[in-house]
């Protein structure tokens, strides 16, 4: 296997879908203490999110509390309620470029701006023919670190 181009540096977010957001933020907010620090709503990807946090600085995360805006519309943002998780990534565009030539399966939209401003990319849950590599029913993000995050874990020398 070619030499990896890229560095994963560390969780970035988790996403937790379900019907009702208020039932999830009253576990982690109100009860775990995490902080809401804002909100993102997107008909496109059918999502209404509270965006919390727990941590601070470079090794903060995020932790998205998730509503279908239309239960009956896809995708379906709560119907696995882990639904994803997201990675930071030192260099995503290389990371795409690679991991597309090693077959691994990326989801329709490419590299775009996601809730938190960050460019990301969603590894498709299930590989095909073209693209057998995926993480076996697993929605993964791709996030792009911002030069604070990429510098805080390479002080760490976390590989």
């Amino acid at each position: 296997m070619p030499v990896r181009p890229f560095k994963i540096l560390g969780i970035q977010q988790i996403a937790i879908g379900g019907l009702n957001k208020q039932k999830l933020r009253t576990l982690w907010v109100d009860m775990l203490g995490l902080e809401a620090t804002g909100n993102f709503v997107s008909e496109r990807e059918n999502v209404d999110e509270d965006i919390c946090a727990m941590g601070s600085g470079p090794f903060k995360v995020e932790v998205d509390l998730m509503q279908p805006v239309d239960p009956e519309k896809k995708p379906v943002v709560h119907a696995t309620p882990l639904n994803h998780v997201g990675l930071w990534v030192d260099d995503l565009p290389r990371a795409v470029e690679w991991l597309t030539a090693q077959g691994v399966r990326f989801a329709p939209g490419g590299i775009r701006k996601g809730a938190a401003g960050y460019d990301i990319t969603f590894l498709h849950p299930k590989g095909n023919e073209e693209f057998p590599v995926s993480a076996e029913g697993v929605l993964i993000e791709l996030v792009q670190a911002p030069p604070e995050v990429i510098g805080a874990f390479s002080r760490l020398n976390v590989h």
